[in-house]
């Protein structure tokens, strides 16, 4: 590192580094370190969040890029953390590789599972009702798929899903997140909506999926703009 125009010293002649100073070069050398022997995409602790950021699901430690988070697991706080969850995992017997004998999703596991390869027929049919709830002003979404050709012992899947994870739309829009629903042999198919909260209090939310026809139903309500501007907000009348 460059020691030049520090306080006290002359050009060419170097000079002592400050603290600050120091721990930034040594964040750089761990990260470089870390490209070289460490795959995030293989990493079972590494978590993108829906702002943008990184997550360790271990520490429960939050990053604003990927050389914070490789110099965080190389430090001292991560390693501690390996180590212990490593000896309880192999004092209870679970999650265990039979090669290795490392828990399932560390480095050094040999297995991996295989990807089923499984032909996808097509996307489902569908139909979007927008609904409004007469009392509450809020309004919402009724989702109804169908899905003829589905197994007996499979059932539909969704997940809501950041602009942050999906990798269709570059660049990613905040102000939209996406709702996405599987069942195999059927392609999963993706609803882009609003980021705006869900409401999930009493019945503004479920799901339901008719056996008999085949049919998947999920209804959703947004929350109101008061509520979410002020959850979470002592003394706030509930709705």
């Amino acid at each position: 590192m460059a020691y030049e125009g520090r306080v006290g010293s002359k050009m060419g002649g170097g000079g002592m580094a400050s603290h600050s100073a120091t721990n930034q070069d040594r964040r750089e050398r761990l990260r470089k370190l870390a490209l070289e022997t460490i795959d995030l995409e293989k990493d079972p602790y590494f978590f993108r969040n829906h702002v943008g950021s990184f997550e360790c699901r271990l520490c429960l430690t939050v990053h604003q890029n990927d050389g914070s988070y490789l110099a965080h697991t190389q430090g001292r706080k991560h390693q501690t953390n390996l180590a212990r969850r490593a000896a309880r995992e192999a004092k209870e017997g679970k999650g265990l590789d039979p090669i290795t004998g490392l828990p399932a999703g560390m480095i050094g596991q040999q297995i991996v599972q295989p990807r089923k390869n499984l032909i996808k027929i097509g996307r489902p049919g569908y139909k979007i009702t927008k609904i409004r709830d007469p009392v509450t002003r809020q309004t919402g979404l009724l989702f109804q798929l169908q899905y003829p050709e589905i197994g007996t012992e499979i059932k539909p899947r969704y997940r809501f899903m950041s602009a942050f994870e999906q990798r269709v739309e570059q660049p990613p829009d905040k102000n939209f997140q996406y709702l996405l629903i599987a069942a195999e042999p059927y392609e999963t198919v993706a609803f882009k909506l609003q980021a705006r909260e869900v409401d999930r209090s009493g019945d503004r939310f479920w799901t339901w999926f008719d056996k008999d026809q085949k049919e998947f139903w999920l209804q959703m309500f947004f929350k109101t703009e008061r509520e979410e501007r002020y959850a979470g907000v002592p003394g706030l009348a509930r709705r």
